[in-house]
């Protein structure tokens, strides 16, 4: 029986994709948010404050690099679920070059960190909080390295918004609610419990919402990195030297020493060494070509690659006809995503690291066509195995007896309630997103992370550190790419995204939420590209995510089959996947928070896009 065509009933009148002209409110539901517009510069992020440290330096005269770093400074300050000793990830379209660079400010393992080190003390993977799920900080590196090298502001003058913020700021529910729920572990942690828990032996031991919110600690490193740039300065050198001089005191300094100390007095592994040995990288991009578009992603010791594996065979297959969000074409992309998330868990790894995962083979598109045969089109198929890339690089795959036996660990991550809430906290968890550009041409996409609410903070610092030593493995048979060891990134999802079109910008686009990223960015960038919609509409339009991939956090659970889908859904479609094989779950919202620019080039400006989720919003002009 072939698979009936069900159209969802949102139908689109009037837009031609072709095009790319953007419309307000073609999409026959209206936008909960309106667009942004702007001529001059645009700046959006995870906190309206933030997006304000964005203007601010906007309307000083810096370009996207100062305001982009401001807003992510600011965001640090406010545990935007990240922290200053988290990482970040961006990548940057440089308008005097006309190309695309990948800034991979993501810290590595400690000393010490090795598989049997965690394996000896009964762990199945590296813990999901505390001193032993930290990373190296990279926040902070990648921060200093983007404006050294691409700004024009001074580390003064791009700090003092998050100075004026760990001065004292009223502090958001979302934030404060948070330090609310998490006090339990808090209290584990004494330099976390002096600086989140401002009410301690109350009935609410976290701030109230509104309350002002002081880091004294924080705002004490902050201007010692200001300081040491000031110094600098008055010695001559450069505005870049002073910087990187401010860079050697946080990683080589006297805050490195309290980071250290402190991380290996509440029980860590992070070395002065290890501070000292870590290095931002500026890489080259992956990219491939979705019907003349451009899509950059970082490479794949991130899980961005899976869009663009995605995009290579969903090119392929006539979406549009499918009709948005019917059941073919729900099924189309699961199938697809099932296929580039199997591969993402067994071969993506830090490549700095051996073996050589095969990213070549993987972004081919003829491995892609090869792919795609793979689908089952009557339902779905819940047990999907990695495919081999090999032979499109000419090699033979030394893992092919692994893969047949691959896939067998399956942990519920259901209850008799339906999906298990802690797996669920942990699927979305973390990250924000910056994406700015300027009427200059320099555009930034930057998906930031680590050291979210509860953090461990590092001595007086105030730096809250990573938790992202999570994400490695610790069994080579579940991927022999990205079990741990000291010096190498692991595989995170953090996932920034920017795509050109005739060699121009197109989109900017980013979005939180763990493993939820590239699946929810591939949906967005569809709705834009082979739907029509605004940027806008495409941030707020229902998605569907699936959860059929090992997660990159806590227990790492699979649910073949699991569909979460937007209440809007019809019947008739719900039935239909039902019937296909897949676990429906269903949320009110499903589409974000997902941050975007649009670059309209017709008339010379550009649109923004934040979806109706959280906090996230921003500033055009």
């Amino acid at each position: 029986m072939k698979l009936k065509l069900l159209v969802c009933s949102l139908a689109f009148v009037g837009i031609h994709a072709e095009s790319f002209s953007q419309a307000f409110n073609n999409f026959p539901v209206p936008t909960q948010k309106p667009p942004l517009h702007a001529k001059h510069w645009m700046g959006i992020t995870g906190k309206p404050l933030a997006a304000t440290a964005g203007a601010m330096i906007f309307s000083k005269g810096g370009n996207a690099i100062d305001a982009s770093c401001a807003m992510l400074a600011s965001t640090c300050t406010m545990w935007d679920v990240l922290s200053w000793g988290g990482e970040t990830q961006a990548l940057i379209y440089n308008p005097k070059t006309k190309k695309v660079i990948a800034l991979n400010a993501m810290g590595v393992a400690p000393t010490g960190a090795t598989a049997d080190f965690f394996k000896g003390k009964g762990m199945k993977y590296p813990p999901e909080y505390g001193p032993l799920a930290a990373t190296t900080p990279g926040t902070a590196g990648g921060l200093m390295t983007m404006l050294a090298e691409y700004g024009t502001m001074s580390l003064k003058q791009v700090l003092a918004p998050a100075m004026q913020l760990a001065a004292g700021y009223p502090i958001e529910a979302q934030t404060a609610n948070s330090i609310e729920r998490g006090k339990a572990k808090i209290k584990e942690w004494p330099y976390s419990k002096k600086v989140f828990l401002t009410h301690l032996g109350e009935k609410r031991e976290a701030p109230d919402a509104g309350e002002i919110f002081v880091q004294k600690d924080l705002l004490a490193t902050l201007q010692k990195l200001v300081d040491t740039e000031e110094q600098a300065l008055k010695k001559g050198k450069t505005r870049k030297e002073a910087i990187y001089a401010a860079y050697d005191r946080f990683y080589k300094g006297d805050i490195a020493k309290e980071i250290a100390r402190s991380c290996q007095e509440q029980g860590g592994l992070i070395t002065e060494q290890d501070l000292a040995n870590w290095k931002v990288k500026i890489e080259e991009p992956l990219m491939t070509n979705y019907k003349g578009i451009d899509v950059y992603k970082m490479q794949q010791w991130t899980q961005g690659p899976v869009m663009l594996q995605a995009l290579n065979m969903l090119e392929n297959f006539d979406l549009k006809s499918m009709g948005y969000n019917s059941s073919r074409y729900v099924h189309t992309l699961y199938q697809t995503m099932n296929l580039a998330f199997a591969d993402r868990d067994f071969y993506y790894g830090d490549p700095a690291f051996a073996p050589a995962g095969p990213i070549k083979g993987l972004l081919s598109k003829e491995y892609a066509k090869e792919r795609i045969k793979q689908i089952n089109w009557e339902k779905n198929d819940p047990k999907t195995l990695p495919g081999d890339p090999y032979p499109f690089e000419g090699k033979t795959n030394p893992y092919s007896d692994q893969i047949k036996s691959w896939g067998t660990k399956q942990l519920s991550m259901r209850n008799d309630h339906g999906l298990d809430e802690k797996f669920m906290e942990e699927f979305t968890a973390g990250t924000t997103s910056v994406e700015a550009a300027d009427e200059e041409g320099w555009v930034v996409s930057i998906t930031p992370s680590g050291g979210w609410v509860p953090a461990t903070i590092a001595g007086t610092t105030g730096v809250g550190l990573s938790q992202r030593m999570q994400s490695f493995v610790l069994d080579a048979k579940e991927n022999p790419f990205n079990v741990v060891e000291p010096g190498k990134r692991p595989r995170v999802t953090l996932t920034p995204s920017l795509a050109l079109k005739d060699g121009k910008p197109f989109l900017s686009f980013a979005k939180q939420a763990g493993d939820e990223q590239d699946q929810l960015l591939l949906q967005f960038f569809l709705n834009i590209v082979e739907f029509g919609m605004t940027v806008q509409e495409a941030t707020e339009a229902p998605s569907f995510k699936t959860l059929q991939m090992y997660a990159s956090f806590g227990e790492h659970e699979k649910d073949p089959g699991g569909l979460i889908l937007n209440e809007a859904m019809p019947d008739w479609t719900r039935k239909e996947l039902s019937r296909m094989g897949y676990k429906n779950s269903y949320q009110p919202r499903t589409s974000g928070p997902i941050n975007a620019i649009y670059f309209d080039w017709i008339h010379g400006s550009m649109w923004g896009g934040s979806s109706n989720h959280g906090e996230d919003y921003g500033i055009g002009w």
